[in-house]
C-alpha cells in the first residue's frame, strides 16, 4: 500500500489514544457508588472513538513483529507500553498503569471489503482494574466502517453493541449501542445505553454521540459525563490529529537513550512521512517490509518461533487466549537500561 495512505503513527501508538481521557478513570476511582462508577467507565469506553472522527483519510502504519511503543504521561499520571506480539494473525497488545487503575488489551482485526466501504471488526477484549474497589471491568469493541474508500470523501462510522461487565461483581451491567446510520441520517454517530442492576432494572440512561459527548439522565435535565477537547489549529492539514495524537511521535533527546530500539518512534518510514518526505518514506517502508519478509522466511526455514519481549500468552477464566504484560518492561528500562542491552533483531 502506498505510504501516502498512512498517517505518521503506528497502530501501537494509536492504542495509546484509548487513554486520552484517562481522567474519567481517575474520577471513577474516587466514586463510591458502583452505578455512577460504571457510568464513568462507559464514558471512557466511548471516548476512545472520538479521535477517529477526522481520521478517515489515512490509516496508521502496520506494526512490525516485535515493534514496541511506550508513553509516559506525567500530566495524566499513567505509564503505557505496547508491542506487536503476532504477525499472522496480527495482534497488538498494550498495558497501562497509574496509581488509580490498570488497563490492558490485546486486539486483532478482521477486515471486510464491500466495494465502496471497508469494515474493521476487532476481536479481543479491553480490561480495566480499579484496585480501590476491587473492580475488574471487561468489554468488547464495536465494528468500524470506512465509507467511500475509493474517493476523497471518506467518512468513518462505528456501530454495534458494547457490553461492560464487572468480573468481580454482578451488582451492575452496562450496555451501549453505537447506532448504525448513514451520512444523511440524523442519528449518525449516535450512542444509546443504560446501566442496570443485577435484577435488570435500569438505574442510569446514557445517550450522546461518540464524537461530541455522552450524557447521563433524561433530557433536558441530563448531565454531561464526557465531552472531547477542542481540536488544534489547522488539524485538517495534519491528518486530523487531536492535541493528544500530535504528541505521540515526539522523540526528544532524553528519550533516545532510554527507549528500546524497537520503539515506533525510530521507524524511519514513519518519521520521513511526518517530515513530509514521501520519496524517502516510500523507500524506507519498502526496505522495512522486505527485511521483515526475509526474517520470517529465515525463521520458518530454521524452525525459530518469535517470542514477544514484554508480553506473555495466557488463558483467561473463559479459556480464551489473551496476551498480558510479563512485568519486565519498566524493570529492563531501569536496569540495565535498553541502551545497554544488545538488540537481537534490527527491525529497521
Amino acid at each position: 500500500m502506498p505510504v501516502n495512505f498512512n498517517e505518521p503513527l503506528s497502530m501501537l501508538q494509536r492504542l495509546t489514544e484509548d487513554l486520552e481521557y484517562s481522567e474519567l478513570l481517575d474520577k471513577a476511582a474516587d466514586t463510591e457508588d458502583p452505578f455512577e462508577r460504571m457510568v464513568l467507565v462507559a464514558a471512557f469506553a466511548v471516548s476512545g472513538y472520538s479521535s477517529t472522527y477526522y481520521r478517515a483519510g489515512s490509516k496508521p502504519f502496520n506494526p512490525l513483529l516485535g515493534e514496541s511503543y511506550e508513553c509516559i504521561r506525567e500530566d495524566k499520571g499513567f505509564c503505557f507500553f505496547s508491542e506487536q506480539v503476532s504477525h499472522h494473525p496480527p495482534i497488538s497488545a498494550c498495558h497501562c498503569e497509574s496509581k488509580n487503575f490498570t488497563f490492558w488489551q490485546d486486539v486483532r482485526w478482521k477486515n471486510k471489503f464491500w466495494g465502496k466501504s471497508m469494515e474493521i471488526l476487532p476481536i479481543g477484549s479491553v480490561n480495566l482494574m480499579i484496585p480501590r474497589f476491587g473492580d475488574h471491568y471487561e468489554w468488547n469493541k464495536v465494528t468500524t466502517c470506512v465509507h467511500n474508500i475509493l474517493s476523497g470523501r471518506r467518512w468513518i462510522e462505528h456501530y454495534g453493541e458494547i457490553t461492560i461487565r464487572n468480573m468481580k461483581s454482578s451488582a451492575c451491567l452496562c450496555k451501549l449501542t453505537f447506532v448504525k446510520g448513514n451520512y444523511w441520517s440524523s442519528n449518525v454517530n449516535e450512542v444509546q445505553g443504560f446501566v442496570m442492576d443485577q435484577e435488570g432494572k435500569v438505574v442510569h440512561r446514557l445517550f450522546g454521540k461518540w464524537h461530541e459527548g455522552l450524557y447521563c439522565g433524561v433530557p433536558p435535565s441530563a448531565k454531561c459525563v464526557w465531552r472531547p477537547g477542542s481540536m488544534p489549529m489547522d488539524y485538517e492539514l495534519y491528518y486530523g490529529f487531536t492535541r493528544f495524537a500530535i504528541e505521540l511521535n515526539e522523540l526528544c533527546p532524553e528519550l533516545k537513550d532510554v527507549l528500546p530500539r524497537t520503539d515506533a518512534r525510530f521507524r524511519p518510514d514513519q518519521r520521513h512521512l511526518e517530515e513530509g518526505n514521501l520519496e524517502m518514506a516510500t523507500s524506507a517502508k519498502q526496505h522495512i517490509e522486505d527485511a521483515q519478509r526475509a526474517r520470517r522466511k529465515w525463521n520458518e526455514e530454521n524452525n525459530i518461533k518469535h517470542e514477544p519481549r514484554f508480553f506473555k500468552k495466557v488463558m483467561d477464566a473463559n479459556h480464551r487466549e489473551r496476551w498480558v504484560s510479563n512485568n519486565t518492561y519498566w524493570e529492563l528500562r531501569k536496569n540495565p537500561g535498553f541502551i545497554n542491552m544488545e538488540e537481537t533483531v534490527s527491525l529497521w
